[in-house]
This record gives structure tokens, C-alpha cells and sequence, in this order.
């Protein structure tokens, strides 16, 4: 083995944890390595949340032409060109890349790029994508190798070519009729833009509804919301095979008998981890059943000096959730100078939005979680249109429920309407401060503004029983 190049870090993976422990660290005049084998930056700003939010927005502007009328708007003949909404992302991602490049210069963070896996203790070798390999060693070794979209075993599935949620991005030509296979939150974004732009679009789904883990109000209002805009929905579905090529001629045939046909397919069926192929074995590195970095809740793995962050580490599927993994593991860092503070991923608040049109955002408990637990509460509910910004809008879809503590504090928040994950914050520092929900519903809330649905909302909260 080659004298190893000695680094105060290593970091591999890019992705939203893993970027700014190293720009982190950087800053600090540690000597960084960060390896990365695919997009500088991981799949945030180059294939997930930022590019397909940028081509959702074009799907609502297109959803704006289509209504045009409702607004007293009078337009001529128009059309989508999916070549020009592709080009459009593009350029978010160029300037997203310049934005990347310029924070690990600026750190003088290293960036390796390369596949990376153990080799020995505290050593990785790099498989360079420019040929050759680089051996390096530290005392800290942070893993941050993301996920991927799974593809399930289905006989000729894998062999259709289908898309993920990276190829649908790069589209340039409109599919005749997507099959989507997946009623979740990444399938049910897709559905919409796709059917926005102008695509026949079915959702093939296992379980008995979309979003089969939600409350029920909320399941009902998504598939309400999908078949008026002609998405074609088929629930309970048993795949038996798939036949043909996505992007020519797809059939998707199901155990009853029915075959679905379309030009494209999409698999959004959930999210593999990248754990293999890393030498784990070498340096005592377990994963889980599920396949994640086994880590406990300061993010360690079972190798003394290596960390794990991420979806690799088995967190929330956001990029929200790896970047709180990075200020765990810096304060936690930090503390071991005697500095900084004893972090852990236990009892942490979790937001999370679904950028369907409505939005669906969501904190704390559903009122299925808090019925299992056995938790009381009592439930305040008004429709979208009791905020009376949504009827300026012409949005008023959806509702605002909470969950309220005997002691009124606030359990959970889920909603349903016009841009309100910008809601979150307000009912997340509540919660996070142990507030009574009464500390929100006495400030002067700005009218009209859909943060002025609180007012009504906690109206709506039964007062306590005597």
C-alpha cells in the first residue's frame, strides 16, 4: 500500500451534510478532503429538491395559462416547451455549481473526485474518475454517501430502462403517457407537473390509497385534488411484469389481469442507501436490516473515529434532516474541545412539506400517530378558505388542522393549501419553546396573510373541559 496522504478529515459524499461539514471544518484551517464520485454538492442541488421544485414552479405557471380565464385574463393559443422548462433548471443548477465552487475555495476544502472505500483502518483509497487511485488517512472519517432510488425485482422492470427522479428531470420532449409507479410524495409531485405540461399520467400504487401513512382528510383531499385534474389513479396494484422500453412503448401488467400502457415509466417506489461496495467489513463498519450506516444518536458508527450522516445514516429523507446531522456532529465536535454543546438526534422536530399544488406541510404528531400512541388532544380544524388570503388567491383548497395538549401546548400541525410550508416556522418555534398555542393566536398576525388562518384555527380549538 502507498504511504497514505494525511488529512485532519475526510469526508465522503458531498451531499447537504456532508458539503458543509467540510466548508466547516475547512474554515477552521483543517486540512479537508472531500470525495465525491458524482455531482459536486450530492443530489440536492443537481437531481432532487431544487431542480424539481424549479420544474414544478414551471408546471404552475403552466397551470396559470390553463386558467387564465378564472383571473380575467384573455390569452391566444400557447404551449409548453419542455426543452426550454429542461434549459431553465439547467441554468439553477450552473449557478448552483459556481455557488458550490466557490464555498470550498473559499474553506480550502479538497475536493477528491473519486469513489471512495476503506482500505484499513482510518484509510480510504479514492478511485479516481480521472483514472488512477489516491490513498488517504485520518483520525475522522465522516460518511455521507446519500441514496438512491430503489428498483424493485420486478421481472422486466430493470429491463424497461425507467426512469428515476434524475432522467424525468432531463426530459426534453413531453411523454405521451407516463405510468408512475409509486403513489407517494416523490410520485405525486412528478404526477402533477408531468399532467400540468400536458401528459396523460396514471399512478400505479401497492397500497389501498396514495399516501397510504397520512390521516385520512389528507389522503382524501390529494386524491380529490388528482382526479380533478384528470390523473388517473389505480390503488391495490400486484405488478406481475413489466414489458417494453420507457421513452417507446411501456405495459405495465398487474395480477388481475389488467395491463397499463404508456410511452414512459417512472419508478418512485422509495430510496435505496449507498453503503456497498465500501470495505466495511475492513474496519467493523454494520449496517442495518434496512441497509443504512448502523449509528447511535450522535451519529457514530461502529468504528471508533468514523461518523456517519445523512440518508446513508438512516435519517429523514430530507435535506433538512443532514443538514441538522451536520450541527450535531460540529457541536458535538466542538464539545469534545470543551466548547460546544452534548448533541443528539433523539426528540428532534422534524418538518416536512410536499410540494404538490397545494402544498402539504407538516410538524409534530398526525392524528393517526397520536391515536396509536394514545396521546390526547383536542383538534382544531377550519377549511383553506376561513384564511381569507387564500380567496384573494383563488386557492382555496385544503385546510389547517392542529392538535392541542390537555395543557395547550402544541402537538402537531398539518395543512393543506397555497404555499404553507412558509407556515412551519411560526408553529415549529411554539413547539420548540414549549409555548401554549394561545402565545400565537394573541399576536397581531398581518391581514390578509395565510398566517392570519391562525387566528381562525385556534378559534377552533375546544376549550378545556371543566
Amino acid at each position: 500500500m502507498p504511504t497514505p496522504e494525511q488529512y485532519d478529515a475526510i469526508i465522503i459524499g458531498s451531499g447537504e451534510g456532508g458539503k458543509y461539514l467540510a466548508w466547516h471544518l475547512g474554515s477552521q484551517g483543517k486540512k479537508v478532503a472531500n470525495v465525491e464520485d458524482k455531482r459536486i454538492g450530492g443530489a440536492c442541488p443537481n437531481v432532487a429538491c431544487l431542480p424539481s421544485k424549479n420544474v414544478i414552479h414551471s408546471a404552475k405557471v403552466a397551470s396559470f395559462f390553463k386558467r387564465g380565464a378564472e383571473f380575467g385574463i384573455v390569452h391566444g393559443k400557447w404551449h409548453v416547451d419542455m426543452a426550454a422548462v429542461s434549459a431553465r433548471r439547467q441554468r439553477m443548477i450552473d449557478g448552483l455549481r459556481d455557488m458550490h465552487l466557490a464555498n470550498y475555495s473559499k474553506s480550502h476544502a479538497e475536493i477528491v473526485m473519486g469513489f471512495g472505500r476503506f482500505i484499513a483502518d482510518k484509510t480510504i483509497e479514492v478511485a479516481l474518475n480521472a483514472g488512477g487511485t489516491r490513498t488517504l488517512r485520518s483520525d475522522y472519517i465522516f460518511l455521507d454517501t446519500g441514496s438512491r432510488a430503489t428498483i424493485d425485482p420486478i421481472p422486466g422492470l430493470a429491463e424497461s430502462a425507467p426512469l428515476t427522479h434524475v432522467e424525468i428531470l432531463e426530459l426534453t420532449t413531453l411523454p405521451e403517457h407516463l405510468l408512475i409507479l409509486g403513489g407517494g410524495f416523490i410520485g405525486l409531485e412528478f404526477a402533477q407537473a408531468m399532467r400540468r405540461f400536458g401528459a396523460n399520467v396514471t399512478i400505479i400504487e401497492r397500497n389501498p390509497t396514495l399516501i397510504h401513512r397520512e390521516d385520512p382528510d389528507v389522503i382524501e383531499t390529494i386524491q380529490q385534488l388528482f382526479q380533478d385534474e384528470g390523473i388517473d389513479i389505480v390503488t391495490n396494484a400486484s405488478i406481475t411484469r413489466v414489458e417494453g422500453t420507457s421513452g417507446k412503448s411501456v405495459v405495465v401488467n398487474l395480477s388481475d389481469g389488467a395491463r397499463l400502457e404508456g410511452s414512459h415509466i417512472l419508478v418512485a417506489t422509495g430510496r435505496t442507501p449507498n453503503t456497498q461496495n465500501m470495505g466495511l467489513d475492513t474496519v467493523g463498519i454494520k449496517t442495518t436490516p434496512a441497509g443504512h450506516f448502523q449509528v447511535n444518536d450522535r451519529l457514530e458508527t461502529t468504528s471508533p473515529g468514523v461518523w456517519a450522516l445523512g440518508d446513508c445514516a438512516g435519517s429523514p429523507y430530507f435535506t433538512h434532516a443532514s443538514y441538522d446531522d451536520f450541527r450535531i456532529i460540529r457541536d458535538n465536535l466542538a464539545q469534545a474541545n470543551l466548547t460546544g454543546a452534548n448533541r443528539t438526534t433523539k426528540g428532534r422536530q422534524m418538518p416536512s412539506v410536499t410540494f404538490t399544488d397545494p402544498e402539504v406541510a407538516h410538524v409534530g404528531l398526525t392524528e393517526n400517530e397520536a391515536r396509536k400512541q394514545g396521546t390526547a388532544y383536542r383538534l382544531g380544524k377550519i377549511p383553506m378558505a376561513a384564511a381569507l388570503r387564500s380567496r384573494t388567491l383563488d386557492e382555496t383548497r385544503g385546510f389547517m388542522k392542529v392538535l392541542i395538549s390537555p395543557e395547550d401546548r402544541i402537538l402537531g400541525f398539518t395543512t393543506i393549501g397555497p404555499g404553507v410550508g412558509e407556515l412551519l416556522p411560526v408553529i415549529q418555534l411554539a413547539m420548540s419553546a414549549d409555548m401554549p398555542y394561545t402565545a400565537v393566536h394573541n399576536i397581531i398576525l398581518t391581514h390578509p396573510t395565510l398566517s392570519e388562518g391562525f387566528l381562525n384555527l385556534f378559534n377552533a380549538v375546544p376549550k378545556k373541559s371543566a
